[in-house]
C-alpha cells in the first residue's frame, strides 16, 4: 500500500508537520503492508521566498511541495499523486495551512484525486463562517473517511456540519512511544535542578493564556519557594511577523511587576520529540492555560498525557475529555487564584500528584504511535476496499438523491407585490437596486416550470406578479423598459435587446404552458404588441432569446404562418454570423466567446425543432461541440469567465463565472437531447448542472442549502456570497430542467423497451 500524505512537514515548525511526520513513521513501521515509497506533498507557507523551488531543506520523503497561495501548484500536486501509483491519500487539514479564503484552494486538489482520501481534521469550529462550513462539507464529500480526535469533534461534525456519523472515525492523537529515562539530562539542567517545575510547551502566542500561570506564581511561590515556571518553545512565526516578541516581553514585564521574575524561565527553542519527552518527564506539573473552550484537539495536551505528566488545564473541549476520570485537574479560564490553589494542594499531597501521573501514563499507553498507526492502516485498507466496490456499482446518469429539494424560499424572499428584486446582499433583498425586466421574465419561466412539475402553489401565486411587472414595463409601441426603482419609477426609456428577447421567451413559454386561459390570453396580448420589434433586433443574444420564445409560442400555435415567417427571418442573421466568423479552428458566431454563450446554439436547436432546417441543426451541433470543447474539457464545467472572456487565439478568462452561463448550458444540452435522444447530452447537461453544487474549478457549491438561493458567481477567492435574482433563478431553472430531463429519459427508455417487445412478439 503506497500512501501520499498532504500536510506541512518538518523542518517547518508546525504542530501538524510534526504530527504528520509521526504518523508517516508509525504507519511505515508495518513494512509488510505499507510501501517504503510512500511520500509527502508538503505545504510551503506563503511567507517564504516564492522564487525558491524548495525553501525548506525537506527530507527525501517529501517528493512534491505546494506554495500555499499558488493555485496551479494544487492542480500539479493532484496530477503528481495520480500518476505516482499511490493506493490512498491522507490529508492533514487545518484552515490556515492552505491557500485562499479559509484554505479553499485545497478543494480542487482533493476533487481531482483518483485514489481514496482519508482526511484528519485538526480544527473543527463550533461557529464556522459560511466558507469554513462549506469547505468542511466539501472535504467530507470527497473523503472516504473523516478522522477526528475527540468525541466532541464527532458531535460537531454531525450536528453542525451535517456529516453522516458513519463517515467519521475517532482516532485519538498519537503520542511518542518512549519511556522515562532514569538518567534524564533535563533534570540535571539549570532550569530544573533542585527545583519544582511547572511546565508549558508549544508555539507562543496570546491565545495560550500564559499570563494566567504567571499571575498565579506569587501565591504558589509564597508556599513553595522552589517553584519555577518553564515555558519551552519559540514564538509563533505569524506572531513574529506581525508583532515580534511583544507578547513574550509582556510576560517578562508581568513577572517583574509581580516580583516573580526569578521564577519564570523561557527556553526559546524548537526541540526534538525525544528532548520534549525529557522535559515532560522531568516536570512536576504540566499546565495548559488556554483562554477559551474552542480547542477541539491539543497535541501538546496529548503529549503530556502520553508522558505521564500531572496535567492542570483550563476546561477547553479536548481537556474536558482527555483529563476525565482523574487524569488531571481543571481550573476556569483566566482564574489564576484557583490555579494557585490546585498547584499548592497537589504539591502538599504528593500521593495525589503521583496518582494523576499514573492515571495519565496508563491512558497514554493506548495512544502511542505504533497502536495509532495500526488503526490508521486498517482505516486505509477499508477505504481502498470500499472504493473498489464503488467502481463496480452502476450509477444512474442523473443521481436525483444528490439534488437539493425544490424550494421557493429565496425566490419568495426576493419578491414583493411589484416583482422580483434584482439584487441581494448575501441572502437579503437589496431594495436600493430595484427591479429589472430580465429577472422578472426569468422568474415567470421558473414559476411556470415549478407549477408544471411540482404543482407548486407558491409558484402559481407568484406568476401574476411577474406577468404584471412585464405588462407594466411594456411601452405604448410594444417595446419594453427594463429597470424600475423600488419606488416604481421607470429608470430607462427602452431596455436592451437582451431584456427584450428574454421577455419574449417568457411570454412565448407562457402562451405554450399557461395554467389557465386568462394567463394565456394576457400573454398573447403582450406578445402580439411586441411583434413589430422582432425585425429591428441586431444583437445576436437578443435574436437568440427571441427565437427561443417564438419556438415555444409556435408549439402552441403551429399553424401561425406569420410567426413562423418571423421566426425564420431571425435565424438568418444568426446563421450568417456563424458562417462569417467560422474558421477551421474557431467554430463560433463572433470573434469572441463572451456571456450567455450557449443561448446561440440553443436558439438554432429551437429553430430546427420547429422548422426542421438542417442547416440550423448542423450549425447548432457544431458550435455546441466547440463550446463543449472549451468549457467541459476538464471533467467539470468551466464556463467562460466574464473577467476577460475568450478571444480568438487567446487564453480563456477563468473567473468571474456566472450562473446564467451555466443555465444556458443546461438548457442547450437538454434541447439537444430532446432532438437527438443521445444520452451523452443528458450527461453533459447534468455535469453542467453540478457546477452549482460544487463541480467547478474551486469545488465550491454556489447553491446555498440554508437560504435556498444561489451565489452571484465564482471568483478567484471563492463564491460571491450575494444571492440575487439572476443567479437564484438560473439555478432553479436548471434544477427543474434536470428533473424534466430525468422524466423524459425514463419515458424514452420505456418507449424503446415497448417497441423492442413489440418486435419480439411479431
Amino acid at each position: 500500500m503506497k500512501i501520499a500524505y498532504i500536510s506541512t512537514y518538518p523542518p517547518r515548525e508546525c504542530g501538524i508537520a510534526t504530527f504528520n511526520q509521526n504518523l508517516l513513521h508509525a504507519i511505515g513501521t508495518d513494512k509488510a503492508s505499507v510501501s517504503a515509497e510512500s511520500f509527502v506533498v508538503a505545504m510551503t507557507d506563503s511567507e517564504t521566498d516564492t522564487e525558491q523551488v524548495n525553501p525548506y531543506e525537506y527530507p527525501p520523503e517529501v517528493q512534491f511541495s505546494i506554495q500555499q497561495e499558488n493555485q496551479n501548484d494544487y492542480i500539479r500536486a493532484a496530477d503528481y499523486i495520480n500518476t505516482s501509483f499511490t493506493d490512498s491519500c491522507i490529508l492533514e487539514h487545518e484552515f490556515g495551512i492552505y491557500g485562499g479564503e479559509s484554505g479553499v484552494y485545497i478543494l480542487p486538489l482533493i476533487a481531482r484525486l483518483q485514489v481514496p482520501l482519508v482526511t484528519i481534521l485538526h480544527t473543527i469550529l463550533k461557529d464556522p463562517t459560511y466558507m469554513q462550513l462549506t469547505i468542511i462539507r466539501e472535504i467530507a464529500k470527497y473523503s472516504a473517511k473523516i478522522v477526528v480526535m475527540s468525541n466532541r469533534a464527532v458531535e460537531f461534525l454531525t450536528t453542525i456540519y451535517g456529516i453522516p456519523e458513519e463517515k467519521i472515525q475517532l482516532i485519538e492523537h498519537g503520542v511518542p512511544d518512549l519511556e522515562p529515562r532514569a538518567d534524564n539530562p533535563v533534570k540535571a539542567s539549570l532550569p530544573f535542578k533542585n527545583k519544582t517545575v511547572l511546565f508549558t510547551f508549544g508555539l507562543i502566542s496570546r491565545n495560550k493564556g500564559l499570563e494566567t500561570v504567571i499571575e498565579a506564581l506569587p501565591a504558589i511561590v509564597a508556599k513553595h519557594p522552589d517553584v519555577v515556571y518553564v515555558i519551552l518553545g519559540t514564538t509563533h512565526p505569524g506572531v513574529i511577523r506581525n508583532s515580534g516578541e511583544e507578547y513574550r516581553d509582556s510576560l517578562k514585564r508581568l513577572a517583574k511587576k509581580l516580583d516573580v521574575e526569578d521564577h519564570l524561565i523561557f527556553v526559546n527553542k524548537f526541540v526534538s520529540e525525544e528532548e520534549l519527552y525529557g522535559y515532560l518527564t522531568a516536570a512536576d506539573m504540566y499546565i495548559t492555560p488556554y483562554l477559551n473552550e474552542a480547542q477541539i484537539t491539543s497535541g501538546t495536551l496529548s503529549y503530556a498525557i502520553g508522558a505521564g505528566a500531572a496535567v492542570i488545564s483550563t476546561p477547553y473541549w479536548h481537556a474536558q475529555e482527555l483529563l476525565a476520570d482523574n487524569r488531571g485537574r481543571l481550573f476556569d479560564f483566566k482564574d489564576s487564584q484557583n490555579l494557585a490553589v490546585i498547584v499548592n494542594d497537589l504539591l502538599d499531597n504528593p500521593e495525589e500528584l503521583k496518582t494523576l501521573k499514573s492515571n495519565a501514563y496508563n491512558y497514554g499507553l493506548k495512544l502511542r504511535w505504533p497502536k495509532t498507526g495500526g488503526v490508521f492502516i486498517n482505516t486505509l485498507r477499508k477505504s481502498i476496499a470500499a472504493a473498489i466496490q464503488r467502481k463496480k456499482e452502476v450509477r444512474p446518469v442523473i443521481d436525483i438523491d444528490m439534488m437539493p429539494a425544490f424550494s421557493m424560499a429565496h425566490v419568495q424572499r426576493l419578491t414583493d407585490d411589484t416583482g422580483i428584486v434584482q439584487h441581494a446582499k448575501y441572502g437579503i433583498p437589496n431594495l436600493k437596486e430595484g427591479y429589472c425586466l430580465d429577472d422578472n421574465a426569468r422568474a415567470l419561466i421558473m414559476v411556470i416550470m415549478a407549477w408544471q412539475q411540482n404543482k407548486s402553489k407558491a409558484a402559481l401565486e407568484l406568476l401574476p406578479v411577474y406577468l404584471s411587472y412585464i405588462q407594466y414595463m411594456q411601452c405604448d409601441d410594444g417595446n419594453f423598459r427594463n429597470f424600475l426603482s423600488f419606488r416604481r419609477e421607470y429608470l430607462d426609456e427602452i431596455g436592451s435587446e437582451d431584456s427584450f428577447g428574454r421577455t419574449i421567451w417568457a411570454l412565448g413559454y407562457l402562451c405554450s404552458n399557461a395554467p389557465n386561459n386568462s394567463y394565456r390570453e394576457f400573454a398573447k396580448e403582450l406578445f402580439a404588441r411586441s411583434i413589430p420589434h422582432f425585425g429591428k433586433l441586431k444583437h445576436l443574444r437578443g435574436l437568440g432569446n427571441t427565437m427561443i420564445g417564438l419556438s415555444s409560442f409556435l408549439k402552441a400555435h403551429p399553424h401561425d404562418e406569420f410567426i413562423k415567417e418571423e421566426f425564420n427571418k431571425l435565424a438568418i442573421p444568426l446563421k450568417k454570423a456563424y458562417k462569417e466568423n467560422r474558421t477551421d479552428d474557431w467554430h463560433w458566431y463572433e470573434g469572441q466567446l463572451t456571456y450567455d454563450n450557449a443561448i446561440l446554439p440553443l436558439a438554432l436547436l429551437s429553430h430546427y425543432e420547429i422548422s426542421h432546417d438542417e442547416e440550423s441543426l448542423a450549425i447548432a451541433l457544431e458550435s455546441m461541440d466547440y463550446l463543449t470543447s472549451k468549457t467541459l474539457n476538464k471533467g467539470y464545467l468551466n464556463p467562460v469567465g466574464n473577467d476577460g472572456w475568450l478571444y480568438q487565439n487567446q487564453e480563456m478568462a477563468v473567473y468571474d463565472q456566472q450562473a446564467i452561463e451555466t443555465m444556458a448550458m443546461v438548457l442547450m444540452y437538454f434541447k439537444a437531447y430532446e432532438i437527438t435522444h443521445d444520452l451523452k447530452y443528458i450527461r453533459q447537461m447534468d455535469l453542467s448542472y453540478q457546477w452549482f453544487l460544487g463541480e467547478n474549478s474551486l469545488r465550491l457549491p454556489l447553491y446555498d442549502y440554508e437560504t435556498k438561493g444561489c451565489g452571484d458567481g465564482l471568483q478567484t477567492y471563492g463564491v460571491n456570497r450575494n444571492q440575487g435574482a439572476e443567479s437564484t433563478l438560473a439555478y432553479w431553472i436548471s434544477h427543474l430542467t434536470v428533473l424534466k430531463a430525468l422524466e423524459q429519459e425514463y419515458e424514452f427508455s420505456d418507449k424503446t423497451e415497448a417497441s423492442i417487445k413489440e418486435e419480439l412478439l411479431k
